[in-house]
């Protein structure tokens, strides 16, 4: 690739790009992953259902109501690097549960079906609200879910992988999560101190979680 194409991709490349190449491929990881050992089991088939459906919720979303967030810039090796290769830390669960042929109990299949259902409607509906209320007025979201939490999304995305996470039952993708969790709390530090300029931040920060709901106010 001649440097002035280079250049040309490096200005036309945004965050949002890389995140989109790895959840459309994940699905076809997860299945030429049971393909290729032959573990055809309920809980593969699961994870492919479970992790698939969420991938291709999140390209609706992404073309209906997109992130703005992701929409920055950032150089094709840096995307490779820190948000590609950085996510594909997830595919550590289904390679564990396709490759050692786990077999997750019923009542772990319901609680990963629960986390990750929940978990998808906390983190799409709290964007969807987001985009559709920034459309009309900026300034701070404090009605709907986000009279709960100040983060239903990245609450609801952290559900999600933990519904995913579980089903391999091993401590590997777990590891996975925690730098991940570790980075949504450290954005989610850096919003609350940016939004701390608006004058109703106060009451609002008083009356929610940062994650979590306030059961007492």
């Amino acid at each position: 690739m001649s440097a002035v194409n280079l250049f040309s991709l490096k200005e036309q490349l945004q965050v949002r790009h890389f995140i989109n190449a790895h959840k459309i491929l994940t699905p076809l990881v997860v299945l030429g992953l049971m393909i290729y050992y032959g573990c055809w089991s309920e809980t593969a088939w699961l994870y492919l259902a479970l992790h698939g459906t969420y991938c291709f919720l999140w390209m609706i979303k992404d073309r209906t109501f997109p992130d703005r967030r992701f929409e920055e810039k950032i150089h094709p090796l840096a995307g490779f690097i820190f948000v590609f290769f950085m996510l594909g830390g997830y595919w550590v669960a289904p390679f564990i549960i396709i490759y050692q042929k786990v077999s997750a109990p019923a009542w772990l299949i319901g609680a990963a079906t629960f986390l990750t259902i929940f978990g998808i409607f906390l983190h799409y509906v709290s964007d969807a609200q987001k985009y559709t209320t920034l459309k009309i007025k900026k300034g701070l979201i404090t009605t709907g879910l986000f009279s709960l939490t100040r983060n239903p999304n990245y609450l609801g995305e952290m559900m999600i992988y933990l519904g995913f996470a579980i089903l391999a039952q091993s401590w590997l993708p777990i590891l996975v999560l925690l730098y991940w969790w570790a980075f949504f709390i450290r954005n989610m530090i850096k919003k609350d101190q940016s939004m701390a300029r608006y004058p109703e931040f106060a009451e609002w920060k008083e009356s929610t979680g940062l994650l979590f709901p306030k059961i007492f106010k």
